[in-house]
C-alpha cells in the first residue's frame, strides 16, 4: 500500500461535471456544477505544441493525486469532469486507483485553453 503523507495533498481543487441549462431564448447553454472541493498534488508530465488549423495550440498532460472519491468510480463520467486550481483548468480523462485499495486515486488530465 502507497498510503498519502501528511502534507503532500496541498493544493485545493474543485470537480465539476457538465450540466445544460436553458438560456433566455429557450436554448441549450452548457454549464459546470461543483461536484466535491478536494485536496491534491499536481505534477506535470508532458507539454505539446501543435499548429491546428494555423493556430499554435499548446497541451499539458498533468497527473492529479487525491484521496479516494466514489464520483471517480464511473469512467464514462469521469472523462467529462474537469478540475479547477484557481484559474487553471484541468479536463480529466481518466481516474486510476493505482494498488486497488480505495485509498488514492491518480487523475490523468490535460491542461490548455480547452473549457471541458
Amino acid at each position: 500500500m502507497n498510503p498519502i503523507g501528511a502534507g503532500a495533498l496541498t493544493r485545493r481543487i474543485r470537480i465539476q461535471r457538465p450540466s445544460t441549462t436553458k438560456d433566455r431564448l429557450g436554448g441549450p447553454c452548457r454549464t459546470w456544477l461543483d461536484v466535491a472541493t478536494v485536496w491534491a498534488d499536481i505534477q506535470p508530465l508532458l507539454g505539446r505544441e501543435a499548429v491546428i488549423a494555423g493556430r499554435i495550440s499548446a497541451e499539458l498532460t498533468h497527473q492529479i493525486t487525491v484521496r479516494h472519491q466514489s464520483l471517480f468510480d464511473n469512467p464514462h463520467q469521469v472523462a467529462q469532469m474537469r478540475a479547477l486550481y484557481k484559474a487553471r483548468v484541468f479536463n480529466i480523462h481518466s481516474a486510476l486507483d493505482e494498488d486497488e485499495r480505495r485509498v488514492k486515486l491518480i487523475l490523468l488530465a490535460c491542461e490548455g485553453l480547452d473549457d471541458g
